[in-house]
């Protein structure tokens, strides 16, 4: 099982830089690989690109922190490098990363095993902390709509420019008729961030 959540790791950075240099966030979908008696996390894998800053800050680090969290605008403005200001952050307890405050969920990590044989990195990592800090919810379907939104805002440079319109619009019908400011605004982000994407390549061939 895949699931969404938000990923801090460890900037490779001078001691003395501000915390916005030092913190890397980042949308991930980790996948189950085990829980406890209890049903508790113990076990899940990630996969990054090798060219991600998660990845080069976990390879460095062998640790890091996974949250999982309600608040679309900070999946979409991670998604796609638009993240202004940090959310509150506090020190993790067992391992050297930062805790979104507001998470519903965070659990501190340790990375096992890496295996970079791939077209994307697999870390097998195991949690050696867990911090609730409120109910989770899920997702209604305005936060899923800027979910697929978000993943699709990635990946203007791989798919087919009409199916990605397409998309966008069969979810603005979903946010329009269900979400409210938080997520209206995270999908107006998307938009946008995808609209100035095309408009760059029309420039670009324009000019070729």
């Amino acid at each position: 099982m895949i699931l969404e959540s938000i990923v801090t790791t460890l900037n490779e950075v001078d001691v003395n830089a501000t915390l916005s240099d030092r913190v890397n966030i980042s949308p991930m979908g980790p996948r189950i690989l085990s829980r406890h008696a209890d049903g508790a996390l113990a076990t899940f894998q990630l996969r990054p690109f090798d060219s991600s800053r998660t990845f080069a800050n976990l390879k460095r680090t062998r640790q890091g922190v996974l949250h999982v969290d309600d608040n679309v605008e900070l999946f979409a403005a991670t998604a796609i490098g638009q993240l202004g200001e940090l959310p509150d952050l506090y020190d993790a307890e067992r391992v050297m990363g930062q805790i979104i405050a507001d998470a519903c969920r965070a659990y501190e990590f340790e990375v096992k095993y890496i295996d970079e044989t791939g077209n994307r990195m697999s870390l097998n990592c195991e949690v050696v902390a867990s911090h609730r800090h409120r109910d989770f919810f899920g997702f209604n379907r305005a936060k899923h709509a800027v979910l697929e939104a978000a993943i699709l805002a990635t990946r203007v440079n791989f798919l087919p420019k009409e199916e990605i319109l397409s998309s966008f619009s069969r979810l603005k019908t979903i946010v329009e008729k269900t979400a409210g400011p938080t997520e209206f605004n995270a999908y107006e982000l998307l938009s946008k961030f995808v609209k100035a994407q095309y408009d760059e390549q029309a420039s670009e061939k324009a000019d070729a």
